[in-house]
C-alpha cells in the first residue's frame, strides 16, 4: 500500500481545493433536499391516512427496492459514467416526491417509495467516487481521508438544516396549504421537490466529468456488462482479506447501531412532558445530524492523533462507540439521555471517513462504484437484521437491553478492526522494508 502525505488545505492546488468545495455544496444541497422531509414523513403518511402497519409495509418497499437495485446501478455507473447515473437518480427523487404530492392511496405511495429506493440505488457509489477519484488525480498520494470527511460534514449539514427546517414549513404555512386542499406536510415536500431541481441544475453545471459514450448501444453494453462487474467487485471482496474484514465489520457496525438511530425517539419520548415532547424530538434530530458532521469534521484531527492510520482510528473510535452506546442504554431521564446521544452521534460521525479511506485505498477507478453499492448493499443487510433482531429483545425485554445486546456486535466489529490495523500495519511495514 502506498504511503501517502498528510492533508493540508492550503497546500492543495487550486483545483482539488475547487474540487472539495464544489463537492461540499452538492452534498449540502442533495441532503438539504432529503432532510426537509426526513423529519415529517412519517406525520404525513400518518395524516394521509397511514396506520403503522401500511407505513413499514412502504419503508419495507424502500429498502427491498435498493436491495435489489443496489449493486446493479453501481456497476452501471462504473461503466456509463458517474454523473448520468447521479442525473437519473435525482429524476427518481422528483417523480417520488411528485407521487407522494399527488395522492393519499396506498398503491401510489409505495410507487412513491419504490422510486425512493430507486434513486438510492442509483445515488450510491456515484458522484462519491467520481469525488474520490479527481480529488486523487489533483492531489496525488494526499491522504482522502480529511476530504471525505469535509464532504460528510457538509452532508450532515445538509441533513440537519433541512430537517429543522422541514419541521417548521407545516407550522408556518400549513394552514395556508390546508386552506387550498392540501396536507401541511406538503409543504415541507414541495419545498424538498423545489431544492431538488436546484441539485439537478448544479449537478448538470458544476460537476464536471470526462464524457462518456451515451448512445443506445453503449447503454446497452453498459447494462450487458453489469454482471460481470458486480462479480468482479464481488470476488474482489472475497478474495481481498482486507475488504472482507472491513465489510464485516461495517455490517456489525449497522446490527449495533442502526436499531439506536431508528428507534430512539419512541425511547426518548415517554421522559419527556407530552405537551413538548414532539418539538423536543425535532430539536434532537436535528442535533443528531449536526453531531455527526461535528464528529466528521474532528476525524481528522483523530486521524493525526493515530498517525493516519485508518484502520487503527476506526478500531478507536468503534471502542468509544461501544462504551457510550452501553452508557446510553442506562439512562434513565432525558437530560442524561441526550447529553450521551449527541456524544454517541459524535462518534458515529467519526467513524465514518476511516472506513471509506481504507476502502478507496484498496480498489481500482473501475470497480469504485461497484464496491461503494456493495459496501452499501452490507451494510443495509446488516441494519435490516439489527432492526429485527433489537425489535424482538425488545418487544420481549426493553429497549436498554436490546442495546446493549447490540453493543456486543459493536464490540466485534472492534475486534475485527484491531485485526484490520494490524494487518495493515504489517503490509506498510513490508512495504518500506
Amino acid at each position: 500500500m502506498a504511503i501517502e502525505t498528510e492533508f493540508s488545505f492550503h497546500s492543495l492546488t487550486a483545483s482539488a481545493r475547487r474540487h472539495i468545495r464544489v463537492f461540499q455544496i452538492h452534498q449540502f444541497l442533495d441532503r438539504f433536499a432529503m432532510g426537509l422531509t426526513v423529519a415529517v414523513v412519517a406525520l404525513a403518511l400518518t395524516d394521509r391516512g397511514m396506520d403503522l402497519f401500511q407505513i413499514a409495509l412502504l419503508f419495507g418497499v424502500y429498502s427491498l427496492t435498493t436491495m435489489v437495485m443496489e449493486l446493479p446501478f453501481g456497476g452501471l455507473a462504473d461503466n456509463i459514467g458517474r454523473k448520468p447515473v447521479f442525473l437519473a437518480a435525482v429524476v427518481a427523487s422528483l417523480i417520488s416526491l411528485a407521487l407522494f404530492l399527488s395522492s393519499s392511496d396506498f398503491y401510489v405511495l409505495a410507487l412513491s417509495f419504490a422510486f425512493i429506493g430507486f434513486g438510492r440505488a442509483l445515488r450510491s457509489g456515484t458522484l462519491d467516487a467520481w469525488f474520490v477519484e479527481t480529488f486523487k488525480a489533483n492531489a496525488p498520494n494526499v491522504d482522502v481521508q480529511p476530504a471525505l470527511a469535509k464532504a460528510q460534514w457538509a452532508n450532515a449539514m445538509g441533513l440537519g438544516i433541512g430537517a429543522i427546517l422541514g419541521g417548521l414549513l407545516p407550522d408556518t404555512f400549513g394552514s395556508v396549504a390546508k386552506g387550498n386542499g392540501f396536507s401541511i406536510y406538503d409543504v415541507s415536500y414541495a419545498a424538498s421537490f423545489g431544492v431538488m431541481l436546484v441539485v439537478f441544475i448544479y449537478t448538470m453545471f458544476a460537476i464536471a466529468e470526462e464524457p462518456r459514450q451515451l448512445s443506445p448501444s453503449a447503454l446497452k453494453k453498459g447494462f450487458a456488462n453489469i454482471p460481470s462487474v458486480v462479480g468482479d467487485a464481488g470476488l474482489l471482496a472475497l478474495k481481498h482479506p482486507t475488504l472482507s474484514m472491513l465489510l464485516a465489520a461495517l455490517a456489525l457496525f449497522l446490527i449495533a447501531t442502526n436499531p439506536v438511530e431508528v428507534i430512539w425517539p419512541t425511547h426518548a419520548k415517554p421522559m419527556l412532558e407530552a405537551g413538548y415532547a414532539n418539538t423536543v424530538i425535532g430539536v434532537l434530530t436535528a442535533a443528531y445530524f449536526f453531531s455527526i458532521a461535528f464528529g466528521a469534521s474532528l476525524s481528522a484531527r483523530i486521524g493525526r492523533m493515530f498517525k493516519r492510520r485508518h484502520a487503527v482510528t476506526l478500531m478507536a473510535t468503534m471502542a468509544s462507540l461501544t462504551a457510550v452506546q452501553i452508557v446510553l442504554a442506562l439512562q434513565g431521564n432525558i437530560f442524561g439521555f441526550v447529553a450521551v446521544f449527541v456524544l454517541y452521534s459524535v462518534f458515529l460521525g467519526a467513524c465514518e471517513t476511516p472506513a471509506s479511506s481504507i476502502l478507496h485505498s484498496c480498489v481500482e477507478d473501475r470497480q469504485r462504484s461497484t464496491m461503494l453499492s456493495l459496501r452499501s448493499l452490507i451494510q443495509q443487510l446488516g441494519a435490516t437484521l439489527g432492526l429485527v433482531l433489537t425489535g424482538a429483545i425488545a418487544e420481549s425485554y426493553s429497549t436498554p437491553i436490546a442495546w446493549i445486546v447490540g453493543a456486543v456486535f459493536l464490540l466485534i466489529a472492534t475486534i475485527l478492526a484491531g485485526l484490520l490495523a494490524r494487518r495493515l500495519g504489517a503490509a506498510i511495514r513490508v512495504s518500506q522494508a
